[in-house]
């Protein structure tokens, strides 16, 4: 398939270029494109993308000495970082949960987890970041749950409190329970 430009009287193949773009192979390791993408929303509490979290001189030169990584894994939108990863940073505490940025996900059945670990490093004066792939759904949720549980916030409060400092978007199922969870909580404190 071609076409005539009459401006120039030569013939141009509208496949061409797209038969290029088609033949590059894809882009799979996108940290070489972007800088890291983290934010302090707590003292002492950080939420990243995976760029922050693959970037060992990156966290050093932060201080970071706690890493949770809600998104562990080889799949499409997961970080493939483990305790291998940082095995050459004996100063990184590290914790992984293998979750998806799904609704359907339970998420909840790791905010316990999630804010003993996190309570753990800022406790004992370290900085930690909890991360995912971009940084607004997995992590976000995790760190909020952290808030209400260990630092008293409602969901509300905890949420004021990382957006004033951080673009987050938990997905609606993630949301749901955090809302049951600010429930349960509130419950709990009546007692």
């Amino acid at each position: 398939m071609s076409y005539r430009d009459s401006s120039y009287g030569t013939s141009h193949s509208v496949l061409g270029p797209l038969s290029s773009l088609r033949s590059r192979p894809p882009i799979t390791d996108f940290s070489y494109i972007s800088s890291p993408d983290c934010n302090e929303v707590y003292p002492g509490l950080y939420i990243g993308d995976a760029v922050a979290a693959k970037d060992k001189a990156y966290l050093k030169s932060r201080a970071i000495n706690y890493v949770l990584n809600t998104a562990e894994g080889k799949r499409y939108t997961q970080v493939d970082t483990d305790h291998l990863y940082y095995r050459d940073c004996p100063y990184i505490h590290y914790k992984g949960f293998s979750l998806m940025d799904l609704p359907s996900t339970d998420i909840s059945k790791y905010f316990y987890i999630a804010a003993n670990f996190i309570d753990e490093g800022i406790s004992s004066g370290g900085r930690v970041l909890v991360h995912c792939f971009m940084g607004v759904s997995r992590s976000a949720t995790c760190a909020l749950a952290y808030l209400m549980i260990k630092r008293g916030m409602s969901l509300k409060e905890a949420l004021s409190t990382v957006r004033a400092r951080r673009d987050i978007h938990p997905n609606d199922g993630f949301l749901r329970q955090l809302q049951e969870l600010d429930r349960e909580l509130r419950v709990s404190h009546r007692r």
